[in-house]
């Protein structure tokens, strides 16, 4: 008798990638980078499911991780690239070659996942930037540029550069040989450098929700603010530490 347990993974899997393409059709149909957001942010809910209900339920299996790296590609790859790319089209049109720059992070977004699942040492954390990180920068500043137009940080960011060079030092990043810390605890994990740079990440994020609640500030800047820290302290970590 077949398990239907074993097909949980996979469905939520499906979910994620669900939730990938009705962000693009967001985008790039109806102009609407505030639903996308919200349609990732599903979809980031999903990914961390799926993993974690494959570890419950002992559903582990070769479908499951290809289907994993699809989903991410277009949730945390195509998606976010489109959402820039559709934040600067609708403001400049397409006759700015800028404008098209962004859509290299869906690029550099397959060649990392192709990476991580061909690279041993990113077992229990990462080499270069997650894509769904790198997702969550790119769509929390589509989303507050699209709800909070007149924001000091929509108006900063509304030119022909700084998305832009945002998307090459993101794909940079995708690809590099950073080591990142995973967000994800393991069972009998001790508190080892990893453990020690989520306390500061956990910290740097309770940090950035206080400093945007007391501004006034729209809640998309504190996502913002929090993945821009989590590079900040493993490229310091990269730079200055060396676990013993």
């Amino acid at each position: 008798m077949i398990k239907i347990t074993k097909f949980i993974p996979d469905t939520i899997t499906s979910m994620n990638l669900t939730c990938g393409v009705l962000g693009v059709i967001s985008c790039t149909v109806f102009h609407r980078m505030d639903i996308a957001f919200y349609l990732m942010l599903a979809g980031a809910v999903c990914d961390f499911c799926d993993g974690l209900s494959a570890r419950a339920l002992d559903a582990y299996s070769p479908l499951g991780k290809e289907l994993d790296s699809l989903a991410d590609l277009i949730s945390f790859g195509l998606l976010p690239s489109i959402m820039l790319f559709m934040t600067l089209f609708l403001e400049f049109g397409p006759q700015q070659w800028q404008v098209w720059v962004p859509l290299v992070i869906a690029v550099f977004s397959g060649v990392r996942l192709a990476k991580f699942n061909t690279d041993e040492r990113q077992t229990s954390s990462f080499i270069g930037l997650a894509t769904p990180a790198c997702a969550m920068i790119c769509g929390s500043l589509s989303y507050n540029m699209c709800v909070c137009p007149d924001s000091a940080l929509s108006l900063a960011c509304n030119n022909l550069w700084v998305i832009p060079a945002m998307s090459i030092a993101l794909s940079l990043l995708l690809v590099s040989e950073i080591p990142m810390f995973s967000m994800k605890i393991h069972k009998g994990e001790s508190m080892n450098l990893a453990m020690k740079l989520r306390l500061i990440f956990a910290g740097a994020v309770i940090f950035s929700a206080v400093m945007v609640a007391v501004a006034g500030l729209n809640w998309s800047i504190c996502v913002l603010f929090s993945f821009i820290a989590y590079i900040i302290i493993n490229i310091i970590c990269a730079i200055f530490v060396r676990e013993k």
